[in-house]
């Protein structure tokens, strides 16, 4: 019986379990990490921003200055470790080879426009089409550069090449304030994916 890629099941897995479980844990651990990352960096921002604008307090975390950096901190290093042990089983497993490719320019433009048109199935929630992949990718990449970037602001003495590569430590506050709003992006199209098709999100907590 082919698996849902069509290169044969995957051995030893039950055919009935849509994520098993270390993803589903590493999944719900990542998006209270991210949460938390997220609005106490947007109070860090509101102390030492750049911009003409303020994000409303209400929907910061950690008070002051100095309370948003022992959150940020804190929720850095599950950050890290969760995404560490997410992305090493995948790669040894060989998910990420399985779910995440190939992404062909006709796959994608096929699959975008029937996004578009509201035509997508979503018949395997455990099977991502070309549009899934790509949003996927891109959060690994986008989370690449929330991390660099993120070294040069905690540690900028420390990362000095690195530091100007990124055009230095004004420039790197930058680089993580985009980083950071293009992960926001894509939260909101992903819970709004979520509404849209609500068993996604029961295979995320049940497996099934």
């Amino acid at each position: 019986m082919p698996g849902r890629n069509g290169r044969g099941p995957v051995m030893g897995r039950d055919p009935r379990i849509t994520h098993p479980g270390w993803l589903r844990v590493t999944h719900w651990f990542n998006a209270v990490a991210v949460v938390l990352m997220v609005t106490s960096g947007w109070r860090i921002y509101n102390a030492t921003r750049f911009f003409d604008f303020d994000i409303p307090s209400t929907i910061t975390l950690g008070g002051w200055l100095g309370g948003a950096l022992q959150w940020h901190f804190a929720a850095m290093w599950l950050l890290f470790a969760n995404g560490m042990l997410y992305l090493s089983i995948n790669l040894f497993s060989g998910r990420l080879q399985r779910q995440f490719f190939p992404v062909t320019p006709r796959q994608l433009l096929r699959d975008l426009g029937a996004a578009l048109k509201g035509k997508l199935l979503h018949a395997e929630p455990g099977h991502y089409n070309s549009v899934q992949r790509l949003a996927y990718l891109f959060v690994m990449v986008d989370s690449l550069a929330l991390v660099l970037s993120g070294l040069v602001l905690w540690k900028s003495v420390q990362f000095p090449m690195l530091r100007e590569l990124m055009g230095g430590y004004e420039a790197a506050r930058r680089v993580h304030f985009f980083a950071m709003s293009g992960l926001c992006a894509f939260i909101v199209v992903h819970v709004v994916m979520v509404a849209l098709v609500p068993r996604t999100l029961l295979t995320m907590l049940r497996g099934r």
